[in-house]
């Protein structure tokens, strides 16, 4: 049973959910929370520690309170929170690195949990219906978030091989939406137009914030789970998506995404990569199997309803854009001169 808990990430929003949440659980005796900035939200009875886990001195941290369980929440899905691209790849894949050496050297380590992400298993027309945990994708993710994340699972595995004596549990969370939490697919439904993939319409899973939470309390508090899907009841796909906000949409097609998503990127409203927009094309589905019978997880909320509750904190769409989307659709069939058009009438 969990003691003594580490944790990383804490100044980001599932950070201080989960700093929170644990803070509840008597059976904690303490809770060290480690990050490089002072997070700007309540973390409970959880105590901060100012570190960077790229630095070694993470393992004189973990040593000195004699750590049994690390809690691994620090890698960054979007590359606008850490000033770039080559900074999130540090912290998510040399941040990774030294704190599984940290915890390889530290005797007391007895419990490693993981939060990863499903986008390990990529998005292709070749995808089965639903991954389970043994499968592997048909295309590895090829940049950004997934791509780091395939990583970390790999040095995962690695120290699993080194240290058979602790116990490791890696959660692998559909793309996660709620009412607070804001990633590059709140940003892209908070657009007043949304481009979408011409002639697909992707269908996917999300998780909610709170039910992110409560996976990740479960795997450290309770029994070890090795690795586990966990997404909400049902699918939505894009289209529906779109059809909730009542926002109208523009058809792009795959081949000019990439400079739609430079040209939306540009203007500060969202972040798109490769990936992402492949997932937007061709979505996900994983099976959730384990979550309710290795973890005993039974989330609160479905696919739509935590899609619902992000909606309900957006405003109404820009006015006039429904009238630009209807135009734009029509008449333009969406090429990336008509978003262009459309963006340029947002901003002015």
């Amino acid at each position: 049973m969990a003691r003594v808990v580490l944790m990383t990430g804490v100044s980001r929003y599932l950070g201080g959910l989960y700093a929170r949440r644990l803070s509840t659980d008597p059976s904690i005796e303490r809770i060290l929370a480690v990050d490089v900035v002072p997070p700007p939200h309540p973390i409970g009875r959880a105590e901060f520690v100012r570190a960077d886990i790229r630095n070694p001195m993470i393992g004189r941290i973990i040593a000195q309170a004699e750590v049994d369980t690390v809690v691994h929440m620090n890698v960054i899905a979007t590359p606008k929170d850490t000033g770039g691209r080559a900074t999130q790849k540090e912290i998510n894949v040399i941040g990774t690195m030294q704190l599984l050496a940290a915890c390889q050297k530290a005797q007391s380590v007895q419990r490693l949990v993981v939060k990863s992400t499903a986008a390990v298993y990529g998005s292709s027309p070749r995808d089965p219906a639903v991954f389970t945990e043994d499968m592997s994708p048909k295309a590895m993710p090829r940049s950004g978030w997934g791509k780091d994340s395939v990583e970390v699972e790999g040095y995962v595995r690695g120290f699993s091989r080194r240290r058979p004596d602790v116990e490791i549990s890696l959660l692998r969370f559909a793309n996660v939406m709620g009412h607070g939490i804001r990633t590059a697919l709140t940003d892209y439904f908070s657009l007043p137009i949304i481009p979408v993939p011409l002639g697909f319409d992707a269908r996917f899973q999300l998780l909610h914030e709170s039910d992110v939470t409560e996976a990740m309390v479960r795997a450290t508090t309770g029994p070890s789970v090795g690795i586990v899907n966990v997404a909400g009841d049902g699918f939505l796909t894009l289209l529906q998506c779109a059809a909730l906000l009542r926002r109208p949409i523009v058809p792009v097609p795959l081949q000019a995404a990439g400079a739609v998503g430079s040209a939306i990127k540009q203007t500060g409203m969202a972040d798109f990569s490769a990936d992402q927009m492949a997932f937007l094309a061709f979505g996900r589905g994983i099976d959730t199997t384990r979550m309710r019978t290795v973890l005993g997880l039974e989330p609160a909320y479905t696919t739509r309803a935590a899609f619902e509750d992000f909606g309900s904190r957006l405003r109404g769409t820009v006015p006039g854009a429904d009238d630009v989307g209807d135009a734009v659709t029509g008449a333009a069939a969406g090429t990336v001169a008509a978003i262009s058009r459309v963006l340029e009438r947002i901003q002015s």
